[in-house]
């Protein structure tokens, strides 16, 4: 009987055990990160945020992930405080051995993504399921309760920091003020939405100096009459484009579209339809890029904070663009002047035309991503799936970024030229991006 009870003891202790570190396996998987990360896509998505304001929950999120973990591997990241425009400091709690820095990581990022832009408890379901599969497999309430503590210091410097950026003080300030002047922007069918986010590039950047620094050249001078101009031959080509398109253009443009709330119209039926912002397309790239180079915590952490920083400071500059030229879309003059039932096969966005806002974005963070994972690095994009648009595969980062220049072009709604010197600009703020900022030591 002895022998028994002790046999018994011996079993249940090695189960105890086995449980006791479950967790970890859990916990630590980079999936789980990426995983967490489409789950505020998600949650943006519903929310109709559109991109650029997408691009900043993102962002602030990320860079709370982050602290955590270069607090916990100071030997090989470094903070950003100091590196990024007004983050002076972070507060830590004492160091506390029970604290579990990837769950840790992972809290932050809920916390400060649900805090900067949305109603609390967005992410409240989400993340009492992850807990509670980690209690399941053996988590502690030691180790919970010291995870949440960190997560919530570094959270709350986060998103005081973020207080700052004068996001606030931008929801009150005047409106886009509508005038007929020709070449100037006007709202477009079928939402005739008013201008989004016209003072977007007085938002705080975090590491480019200021909005504008990479100031592109003037867009052509707006010319319809004169058919030897740059401008009306940018005219024509997008119409007889948008004519003609093959069914592999129309893939590309319906893969980039990214348009997060599209409005359906059918005969006298409205319904809006929802899908991935640029700036949540280029965050569900980063997973995909992770998973395939087997990066582990840290490295997906960094290539998330990284590429998002790249995108916020990517959509400041492009916006100063925007609000300084006013262009007209090409929809407005095809419409006027040679067919007014004419349509972009895309639906055209509530903003200006010049510079294109997605060809920026899409070049900085393929810079940045380039600078987390090399050139060449090959891979399938499954993002746009779950919205029934099949996949594309990519020779490499940039090459997904050239792409999509053609994808605007042949959507409709950018000049070819625009997402050309677009892309350029683009590529100076994701490089400077992945220069300036010291993250991970060599």
């Amino acid at each position: 009987m002895k022998r028994l009870l002790l046999g018994l003891c011996v079993v249940l202790c090695l189960y105890s055990c086995r449980n006791g570190n479950d967790y970890k396996t859990y916990l630590h998987n980079p999936e789980l990160f990426s995983q967490t990360v489409h789950q505020l896509n998600t949650v943006v998505m519903g929310n109709n945020f559109p991109p650029m304001v997408a691009a900043r929950n993102y962002s602030y999120a990320a860079i709370a992930a982050y602290e955590i973990i270069a607090s916990a591997h100071p030997d090989q990241y470094k903070s950003l405080v100091g590196q990024l425009h007004g983050l002076k400091k972070i507060s830590l709690p004492p160091t506390d051995k029970n604290a579990d820095i990837e769950l840790a990581a992972l809290l932050a990022y809920m916390k400060v993504g649900e805090a900067v832009t949305f109603p609390e408890g967005s992410m409240k379901e989400y993340k009492d399921s992850i807990l509670q599969i980690a209690r399941d497999k053996g988590m502690s309430d030691d180790v919970e309760k010291a995870s949440q503590l960190l997560a919530d210091s570094v959270g709350i410097s986060i998103i005081r920091w973020s207080k700052k950026d004068k996001y606030l003080e931008t929801r009150g300030a005047e409106k886009y003020t509508v005038k007929d002047i020709p070449g100037r922007w006007i709202p477009t069918p079928p939402m005739y939405a008013s201008a989004a986010e016209p003072h977007w590039m007085e938002i705080r950047t975090m590491a480019i100096d200021s909005a504008g620094v990479f100031a592109p050249p003037p867009p052509p001078t707006y010319n319809i009459t004169d058919k030897n101009s740059k401008y009306y031959q940018e005219v024509m080509a997008i119409k007889n484009a948008g004519d003609s398109l093959t069914d592999e253009q129309k893939h590309i443009a319906e893969f980039w579209d990214d348009n997060p709330f599209k409005m359906n119209v059918t005969g006298h039926v409205m319904f809006g339809s929802k899908k991935f912002s640029p700036s949540g397309h280029w965050m569900s790239v980063v997973g995909i890029a992770a998973k395939k180079a087997k990066a582990d915590y840290a490295t997906t952490v960094y290539a998330f904070a990284v590429t998002s920083i790249a995108l916020f400071d990517a959509f400041i500059e492009c916006w100063k663009v925007k609000y300084t030229y006013n262009t007209v879309r090409p929809e407005t003059v095809i419409n006027k002047y040679f067919d007014p039932n004419w349509r972009p096969y895309l639906q055209t966005p509530a903003f200006p035309e010049y510079t294109c806002g997605h060809s920026t974005i899409s070049s900085s963070a393929a810079e940045a991503l380039t600078s987390v994972f090399g050139d060449n690095f090959q891979y399938t994009d499954s993002t746009e799936l779950e919205f029934g648009i099949k996949n594309r595969s990519f020779r490499s980062f940039r090459a997904a970024a050239q792409e999509n220049n053609w994808a605007r072009f042949y959507g409709g709604i950018h000049f070819h030229n625009s997402c050309i010197v677009s892309t350029e600009c683009g590529k100076l703020v994701g490089q400077l991006v992945a220069n300036r900022i010291q993250m991970k030591k060599k």
